[in-house]
Order: structure tokens, then C-alpha cells, then sequence
């Protein structure tokens, strides 16, 4: 092939504004990548910090926040306090929670434990801690706050309404422990605290609705917890609850009939938390007045606490008791403050109104004192020697000094029931060691042997009589058998005898009526006893 015959190539410009197929692969990557961090970037929430006493269940970039079991969140990251007493979780929410990030949310682990509301968190053996949230109801936007150490006991979104209750001791109860109303439970306990000055139980319960309408403001509450049992002066009591108030405790409540129904209670209303069901629906006590009581007797088996009764109206409590040398006496009395309520004494109150002045409480109490009013240790209970303090009235008590200007007022004693038992068997036995014991019984002892020897005397009477009497008297008897049997036979059937005897009556009877009518004659004519009887004219 020569030159002339070669073919020169021919050059075309490249082609612009078609890219390669080759890079649309990095380019729908890169657009995805950047959708996914525009849609994480979009539903990402507020980042807020919870601080925890430990980290215990809480890993970075694992654990959970959960609100009824669905995630809206995860922790980011875990470090200490810069006191280094706590720890702080930091945690991401997402877009939808923003919600929760406010005043008033609640944080906290969620872990196997077992509370007075029951068994929780079982799920999370398996499946791990995680940190649940309630949300709260403030507007007020935080992003910090500060985890609770155990689960709330009753959602925020629960409807219901809370209460305050004041109680002495918290016996059984526990966070969870249920709210009764007729054996319905119908609540929690929430919370339970100690008041600044020691004296008194704070406790927070919520109570459901519909039930929540029950409680009104004449509401009263009591321990409903395990098995009431109490031995003391009003004998034994037995009281119990459910099943779940004898295992977890419980606090129970009932509003007293009344002709005017009670309003219903306001949200946070205080209330008193009563030892028992008993003592929890007495009559309104009022202003109580302390009355000082001084015994001069042994006060063993009175316990502060015990009641003090009128006429079987239990009217107060023993407050407290003690002991004291009394130098005009030389002797020990026991002093007992008691704390007396006149409002439970009906329409006797009426005198001791709570905002009537002291000098006029004070001059009823002088005047009823005066009319023989005293107080009295007396025995409750038998078996366990329990004793209890009762008022009444004594009309033949010893007239005594009243000072109403003493504080606290003193009001008399008289000897306890007890007291004048031992006093009478005292006396008793005072008497018995009087007596001339060893004169008695020598006395006795020759009037036994007198007596003896008078039994042998009579001994040998009976022996004599057995002897030679009552054989005497065997044949006497023998004879006037003998003598009666023929007096028999002449008076048996129609014997000449038998018929002798009847015509002799006979005679009689006729003679019997002679005289009868002779009697008539001179009765009727008496003169005929001295001229004769005179002949009847033809």
C-alpha cells in the first residue's frame, strides 16, 4: 500500500454535558447520606441531663429512654458530677419527646424490684435496664433534672386527686401500699416523709377516679395494715383488711353518715391518719384539757395511751405517768396527766365550748367536783391486769379542796376497786390474827374429846337397847298380833258380831233423833219442861 492510498484519521471534538454513568453511584450515595442526616438532624430533639446516684444499668450509646415501653430517646453519654458524688446521663430525645423536656418530668432506672405496689421491671432481665420518663405537666421548658431512685407509684396521666395525711407512727406502710375504701382498693401510698420537728409522719396518697368523689371533708383514715391484734384494757381485738393490707399494709377510709352530706375534698386536703378503724370514727374530740390525777396506790399495769372512761364513754387518753415524793405526807404518789376531751360528753359540752374562757370550764368542773366527781384506777382486763382510768360521780366521797388556779387542774382520786379489795382482805386478815388462835383450838380440842366420849356413852346405849330392848319390844309385838288376828275374824263377812254392832247403831241413830226432836219441843215451848206437854185437842 503506498502513500497515496493511506487513510488519515479523522478527529471529532468530545461531547460536553454528558457526564459518565460511573459517577451516579457516589452521587446517589452522597444524596442518601445527606437525606438521612437532614431527616436525623430533623427529628432530633432537646438533649437534656439527668443526674443518678450511681450508673448502675446505664451504658453510652445502649441503654434506652423508654415511655410506656416505646423509645423516645438514648443515652449519649455517662460522666461523673463535678462534686463527684453523682452521676450525669446525658441524653438525646427525639423530636416528638420535646414534650417531656419540662418542669415536673420524672426520670428513672427501670430494674427488676419488688415494692408495695407489687413486682416491677421483670422484663428487663432479658432486655436490660433502661430509663423511663413520666412526663410532667409544667410548661416551663428544662433541660435539667434529677432522677428518682424508685418508680413513681402512679403515673401523672392517671386521673384521681391527691391527699396529705398526718399520722404518729407509719407502722406497715411503704411506698405502694394501697388505699382502701370498703375493701375496694382504690389507691397508693406515694410518698412518705418525716416531719422537720420528728413528731409526725407526713404521708402523700393518691386516690383514683371515680373513687376520689368518696372522699369528702368529714373523710376519716386509718391504718388498714396487717392483723390488728391488741390485748389491752378493753379486752382483745382482732382486726384485719384484704389479703394484700395483711402482706403489704394498707390505709383505709369512710366518711360517717350524716343528714348533710359532706362537700367533697378539695385536691391536697390534710387529713389524720388514725391508729384504728375504732379510733378513727369517734366523735370530734375538740380542745382537749389536761387534768392532773395523783394516785397513792400502785399504778402497775396503766399505760400511757389507755383510756379514760365515764360511765363507759371513752372521754380521753393517759398522756403520761410517773412518780413523786410528797414531803407533807412522806409518802410517794403517782402522778398521771390525762388528756380529757368535753366535747364526747354530749350535751354536757355545751358548758365547755372550745372558745369559752378558761374560768368558765374551770367552774364546771369545781361545781361537778363538788358534787362527788373522782377518778379511779379500775381493771380492764383480768388476764392481762391491764387497768384503765374512769371517771364518775361519788356522792359519799369525802368532801375535798378544789384550786382552779393550779395548772395543770388537779382533780381527786378515790381508791381503786382493786386497792379496796386488798384493803378489805387486809382487814380480814387483821382480824384472823386477833383472834386467840391457841385458846381456840384448845377449847376445840376438849369439846372433841367431850364429844367423843358422849358418842361412847350413846354407843353403849344403842348397844344395851340392841341387847335387851328391842328384844322385848319383838315379843310385844308378837303378842298384840296374836291379840288382833281373832278381833279379825269376828268382824270379817256377816258375823253375829258385825250384825250386834249394826243394830246397836241403829238404836243409836233412832235414840240420836229422839233427842233431836225432844231438843225442838223446848225450843219451841219451854214451858212444857215444868207444866208438861199438853194433849192436843180431837
Amino acid at each position: 500500500m503506498t502513500s497515496d492510498t493511506l487513510v488519515h484519521p479523522r478527529i471529532a471534538p468530545a461531547r460536553r454535558g454528558r457526564p459518565s454513568l460511573v459517577w451516579a453511584v457516589p452521587l446517589i450515595a452522597a444524596l442518601i447520606g445527606l437525606s438521612l442526616v437532614v431527616q436525623a438532624l430533623w427529628q432530633r430533639g432537646p438533649t437534656i441531663t439527668v443526674t443518678f446516684a450511681s450508673a448502675e444499668g446505664i451504658e453510652p450509646s445502649k441503654t434506652k429512654v423508654k415511655h410506656k415501653n416505646v423509645d423516645i430517646g438514648d443515652v449519649t453519654g455517662v460522666t461523673l458530677s463535678a462534686d463527684r458524688a453523682r452521676v450525669v446521663a446525658t441524653i438525646e430525645l427525639v423530636k416528638d419527646a420535646a414534650p417531656f423536656a419540662v418542669a415536673g418530668s420524672r426520670f428513672w432506672v427501670v430494674r427488676p424490684r419488688l415494692a408495695g405496689s407489687g413486682v416491677s421491671g421483670l422484663g428487663t432481665l432479658l432486655s436490660g435496664a433502661y430509663i423511663g420518663v413520666d412526663a410532667g405537666r409544667g410548661g416551663e421548658r428544662r433541660t435539667e433534672f434529677v432522677g428518682e431512685e424508685d418508680p413513681p407509684v402512679v403515673p401523672s396521666d392517671v386521673p384521681g386527686r391527691r391527699f396529705v395525711l398526718h399520722a404518729q407512727d407509719v407502722g406497715s406502710l411503704d411506698m405502694g401500699s394501697p388505699v382502701f375504701f370498703r375493701r375496694i382498693e382504690v389507691g397508693h401510698v406515694e410518698s412518705l416523709a418525716l416531719d422537720p420537728d420528728g413528731h409526725r409522719i407526713t404521708l402523700g396518697i393518691f386516690v383514683k377516679a371515680p373513687y376520689d368523689r368518696f372522699v369528702t371533708a368529714g373523710s376519716r383514715f386509718w391504718h388498714a395494715s396487717g392483723v390488728d391484734l391488741r390485748m389491752d384494757a378493753a379486752g382483745l381485738k382482732l382486726e384485719t383488711q384484704s389479703l394484700a393490707s395483711i402482706l403489704l399494709g394498707g390505709v383505709a377510709f369512710e366518711s360517717p353518715a350524716s343528714a348533710v352530706p359532706a362537700e367533697v375534698a378539695a385536691e391536697g386536703a390534710h387529713f389524720t391518719l388514725a391508729a384504728d378503724h375504732g379510733e378513727a370514727l369517734k366523735a370530734p374530740d375538740g380542745a382537749p384539757e389536761t387534768v392532773l390525777l395523783l394516785f397513792r396506790q400502785s399504778i402497775r399495769g396503766l399505760s400511757v395511751g389507755a383510756p379514760v372512761d365515764f360511765r363507759g364513754v371513752e372521754i380521753g387518753r393517759v398522756r403520761s405517768l410517773g412518780v413523786q415524793y410528797d414531803p407533807a405526807s412522806g409518802d410517794f404518789t403517782a402522778p398521771v396527766l390525762v388528756d380529757v376531751f368535753p366535747q364526747r360528753l354530749g350535751n354536757v359540752s355545751d358548758s365547755f365550748p372550745d372558745d369559752a374562757p378558761r374560768e368558765r370550764r374551770l367552774a364546771v368542773l369545781a361545781d361537778l367536783v363538788r358534787r362527788g366527781l373522782r377518778a379511779q384506777l379500775r381493771s380492764g382486763n383480768l388476764l392481762t391486769g391491764q387497768l384503765y382510768v374512769a371517771l364518775d360521780v361519788f356522792p359519799q366521797a369525802a368532801a375535798v379542796a378544789f384550786d382552779p388556779g393550779r395548772t395543770p387542774v388537779e382533780l381527786p382520786t378515790v381508791p381503786g376497786d382493786l386497792q379496796e379489795m386488798q384493803q378489805q382482805v387486809q382487814s380480814i386478815l387483821r382480824k384472823l390474827d386477833g383472834l386467840p388462835i391457841d385458846t381456840l383450838g384448845q377449847d376445840a380440842h376438849r369439846t372433841m374429846m367431850a364429844l367423843e366420849t358422849a358418842l361412847r356413852q350413846v354407843g353403849g346405849l344403842a348397844q344395851r337397847a340392841d341387847r335387851d330392848t328391842l328384844p322385848e319390844i319383838r315379843h310385844t309385838l308378837r303378842d298384840l298380833r296374836q291379840t288382833l288376828e281373832p278381833l279379825q275374824l269376828n268382824l270379817a263377812g256377816d258375823s253375829p258380831l258385825l250384825q250386834e254392832v249394826r243394830q246397836a247403831l241403829r238404836g243409836v241413830a233412832e235414840a240420836v233423833r229422839s233427842i233431836k226432836a225432844l231438843a225442838d219441843g223446848l225450843d219451841r215451848s219451854p214451858e212444857a219442861l215444868l207444866r208438861g206437854r199438853k194433849e192436843s185437842k180431837p
